[in-house]
């Protein structure tokens, strides 16, 4: 395979509400795994390592590329899974704005492949690292919790998914009467985001694990008498999720002459520049890059109620 994945993956994401993704194969052991191409930066052969005294022990590391150190993570090691050979490829990802190495055995192909074809992942267990499955001609391959396992080592994430600016009793009071619509499919950060929204005001929220369960929904929404607002207020939605992804969810919405009013925001560890343009195109009302809930908060109080939007990088007066 080779190392750039830059240009395979432009073709994909200049594309608008396809429900399609590519994924990068990968290998560990017997078992088959996969990436979103959105995700990878480049595929390397495993650099040299140095240890890093009292790290997280999924680490083993840090290795530079380009002149930065990157922090590689040991996803046999993180997995539980045991590999036949010395693991010697490393996938490296931006996600979340944050640069992060996977060690793993062997990278095979790239795979375009529709989000309907992806199945959520079973509960089998309360530390399952799988969000999705893709059912092979010939194997199965396992849509990793990429986002997960980096919250789990940089506590900054978690952090930032869980702190807001305290807001009155009368802006908590306003926030309790919207009804605000979450697609998120992984398990834990949908549970921190409905958290946190709770705990700003917004109480009355309905959250689902894929695009097409919250699409559902919304057309039964829809169908009920009165204005579309009286029912949902706001909708949040990751990009990468099965079944259905945000941006065919987006493309659905603002297809519908009743639900094409309504809010809409992108939040998701895939804003990057193409995504966001991507994003612009369908008609997104806004992209906020996780983790950053406070931003997202503001967002929703600025699209419901009109009110502005602190920019983050402004000076403090």
């Amino acid at each position: 395979m080779a190392a750039e994945t830059s240009g395979d993956k432009k073709g994909i994401l200049l594309e608008t509400g396809t429900n399609e993704f590519e994924i990068v194969e990968f290998s560990i052991g017997q078992v088959n795994y996969g990436i979103n191409v959105a995700k990878v930066r480049e595929v390397i052969t495993c650099p040299p390592v140095t240890a890093m005294p009292q790290a997280h022990p999924y680490i083993d590391g840090l290795f530079t590329l380009r002149g930065k150190a990157i922090p590689l993570v040991n996803l046999p090691r993180c997995l539980n899974v045991q590999s036949k050979t010395e693991p010697r490829n490393v996938i490296v990802t931006e996600i979340n704005n944050y640069n992060i190495g996977f060690l793993v055995e062997n990278v095979s192909r790239i795979h375009r492949i529709s989000w309907k074809d992806m199945e959520p992942a079973p509960e089998v267990g309360d530390q399952s690292r799988v969000v999705g499955i893709i059912k092979m001609e010939d194997r199965i391959v396992l849509l990793i919790d990429f986002e997960t396992i980096i919250a789990e080592i940089n506590p900054e994430i978690n952090a930032k998914l869980t702190t807001f600016e305290e807001a009155t009793e009368d802006v908590k009071s306003k926030r309790s009467d919207v009804h605000v619509v979450v697609a998120e499919d992984s398990p834990m950060l949908r549970d921190l985001l409905v958290t946190t929204l709770h705990e700003s005001g917004y109480r009355f929220v309905r959250d689902f694990g894929n695009g097409q369960d919250a699409w559902d929904y919304l057309q039964g929404l829809a169908k009920k008498p009165g204005k579309i607002d009286e029912h949902v207020g706001v909708i949040i939605s990751d990009v990468e999720m099965p079944k259905m992804d945000g941006h065919r969810l987006l493309k659905l919405v603002r297809e519908d002459e009743v639900l094409n009013g309504v809010p809409l925001v992108l939040f998701s560890s895939l804003i990057s520049d193409e995504m966001r343009l991507k994003g612009e195109q369908l008609g997104a009302s806004g992209q906020i890059a996780k983790p950053e809930i406070n931003q997202l908060i503001g967002l929703l109080d600025n699209l419901i109620f009109g009110v502005p939007i602190k920019d983050p990088n402004a000076d403090e007066v």
